[in-house]
């Protein structure tokens, strides 16, 4: 027996080529947004192609996880929406295989995938945040390339700015050059005015050699003058037709040790993550014990013993009796006063400094520590992010049965944007210490979880789940609401009606019409004991309806149009909606229970009896406008 079906390697076949395409389509979109992110700090640098390549390798390995849900969602989705579009997934069902034994080969692929995600987020992309993080900031410091463009202040070498009328791209040479220069010191200004001039950097690129053509040199004399804001300070001028200065300049690209970047929580594994929770647990929890000592214990020697609260009332009504605060107060003379009112002033103000020093330690201390529990969490939710995007997509491809690139990648891309702003608020709330983490982190989960099961289920049993008419109808009833009657007029009409007989059945339909109204009060409100427990079927009201259906029936064959216009003035009536607001019985009796929800259906129950009460008088009044058609119009021209 082979274990490995033919159609096992068909659909597998069909989804591991989808999901090749979709797994790099969006690797490549979240490369391009980070890289997007830092084009403005990144751009102009001249990096080799060897720094670019570990650039973008470290970001691959990092985004792997994240681009493995998406890229599951959108392979399934396609997949199973060409199958149903192309009714492989009818043949297939037709043939007796269920829906939940056609997804079983990809759900081990799938339950692989998850596992594949958490060796990388665990083992593989906490060392590649690590050199990425290290790789990007070594990029941000490393000076630009020496673009100098024309018409504006260049700024970007350090202690000098360089203006150029004029480039010549092919020589290099600059024209109209006016250099501000400040390097040494900020009082050593020096402006320099050359006719033309040359930028080149040393083979070492430690230093860059400018030289100058034809022009002068201004600088301060005494810079440390004590008249350095007056007009008089003394200055040198000098002439020169050839001079070169050396500035210091690394051009040399220098990737930092990433090691620096180990203690960031991303960067570390499940059992490194757990090591920097027990260390800030214990850090945060010597910070509070040694707060509790010095509120205790602070402003008190350590050899007096501390009294508890009913000794020290005592004691305290003991001092007020025998020497109040008052005439303590006022036996000081004015500096004792002043020198204890600072001096308190001065403890109070140390205290507050101590104890907000310290609320800053504790408050930084509990954030990373929610960092460290809310990555611990994300290891385990984005490799669930992957089986549960299959239940999504697979059941939703076999409902909506479109296959391609255009339906499944719009309802992709709105699950997975709805998944992400979930996502990322859950974690945002997780980590300011809003929400209780576990539940911030797992939110997105629980949210796609139900959803996932429930199209699951719909799919397994044929449901039609976007079915917009069935929609329709619930919402009609919910609000009450009624359709309106659409009848034509025949264009081949085999029995003609029988009038004199049709009037005679209207004329009674009439009579009955009237005798309810009469007999039932429906203007009165409704006996709520009846509605709700003691539920009997009004068969009055189902002959009408009968009776007004047949009616229209055989008078919908009549060649007179106007005759059929008048048959969609008459109600559709719904012979039960104003005696119970449920079908079952169990419902009804659960509503009634339950009084605030019982009340509301209670209401509802009374306006369908006055929405009857009015259609009866529609009856009546539209059956004698249909009786006059035919008297006086249509039996005269028989």
């Amino acid at each position: 027996m082979r274990i490995i079906k033919r159609l096992d390697l068909f659909i597998l076949k069909a989804f591991l080529q989808l999901f090749a395409a979709t797994f790099f389509i969006c690797l490549f979109v979240f490369m391009m947004q980070y890289t997007w992110r830092y084009i403005d700090e990144l751009i102009g640098k001249g990096l080799s192609p060897k720094v670019l390549g570990q650039f973008f390798w470290y970001m691959a390995l990092n985004f792997v996880p994240a681009a493995l849900p998406p890229g599951v969602l959108l392979a399934s989705l396609i997949t199973f929406g060409n199958m149903g579009e192309k009714l492989e997934l009818l043949s297939m069902k037709a043939a007796g295989i269920p829906l939940l034994r056609i997804l079983q080969p990809l759900l081990i692929v799938v339950l692989i995938l998850c596992g594949c995600s958490f060796y990388f987020q665990n083992s593989i992309a906490p060392e590649a945040t690590k050199q990425l993080g290290a790789l990007v900031w070594s990029m941000k410091q490393k000076s630009p390339e020496l673009d100098i463009p024309e018409g504006v202040f260049y700024g970007e070498i350090p202690g000098y700015n360089i203006f150029v009328e004029r480039k010549e791209p092919g020589t290099g040479m600059l024209y109209g050059v006016m250099i501000y220069s400040n390097a040494n010191t900020q009082e050593d200004t020096q402006i320099v005015l050359a006719d033309s001039a040359r930028l080149q950097s040393t083979a070492d690129k430690m230093h860059l050699m400018l030289t100058l053509y034809s022009g002068e040199r201004f600088r301060n004399m005494d810079a440390h003058s004590a008249n350095m804001m007056k007009a008089q300070v003394p200055y040198m001028r000098e002439t020169f037709h050839h001079e070169i200065d050396l500035i210091e300049f690394d051009g040399n690209f220098n990737v930092m040790d990433a090691s620096l970047f180990a203690g960031n929580a991303q960067t570390k594994d499940l059992t490194n993550i757990q090591r920097g929770i027990d260390s800030l647990t214990h850090r945060i929890d010597s910070v509070g014990a040694s707060l509790y000592d010095i509120q205790m214990h602070g402003t008190m020697q350590r050899n007096v013993s501390i009294p508890d609260k009913k000794d020290s009332t005592k004691l305290v009504a003991r001092i007020a009796e025998t020497q109040p605060f008052d005439s303590l107060y006022m036996s000081l003379n004015p500096e004792q006063l002043q020198s204890t009112i600072r001096s308190a002033t001065n403890k109070v103000r140390q205290l507050e400094a101590e104890y907000e020093f310290r609320r800053l330690i504790s408050d930084e201390d509990n954030r990373m520590l929610r960092i460290h529990k809310v990555e611990a969490h994300k290891k385990f939710t984005y490799s669930l992010a992957c089986l549960l995007f299959f239940f999504i997509g697979a059941p939703l491809g076999a409902i909506i049965r479109k296959g391609g690139l255009g339906m499944p990648v719009i309802i992709s891309v709105s699950i997975f944007i709805f998944y992400y702003i979930v996502n990322v608020s859950g974690e945002k709330m997780a980590k300011t210490g809003q929400w209780y983490i576990p539940f911030g982190v797992w939110l997105s989960s629980m949210v796609l979880a139900p959803i996932g099961v429930f199209l699951t289920y719909k799919s397994n049993q044929d449901s039609a789940v976007f079915n917009v008419d069935g929609y329709r109808m619930f919402m009609m009833r919910l609000f009450g609401l009624r359709e309106s009657r659409k009848l034509n007029r025949k264009d081949v009409i085999i029995n003609e009606p029988d009038y004199p007989a049709l009037i005679e059945k209207i004329r009674v339909l009439q009579n009955d019409c009237r005798n309810y109204t009469e007999q039932h009060h429906l203007m009165r409100m409704p006996n709520y004991i009846q509605v709700f427990f003691k539920y009997e079927e009004d068969t009055a009201v189902i002959g009408i309806n009968d009776r007004l259906e047949d009616i229209i029936e055989e008078l919908h064959n009549s060649r007179d149009s106007r005759l059929v216009a008048m048959l969609n003035e008459l109600p559709v009536l719904v012979p039960d909606a104003h005696t119970r607001p449920f079908h079952k019985a169990n419902w009804n009796i659960v509503t009634g229970i339950v009084f605030p929800i019982g009340l509301f259906f209670w209401f509802r129950i009374w306006r369908y009896r006055l929405r009857l009460l009015r259609d009866m008088v529609v009856i009546k009044e539209q059956s004698d406008m249909i009786i006059n058609r035919i008297e006086n119009n249509i039996l005269k021209e028989i």
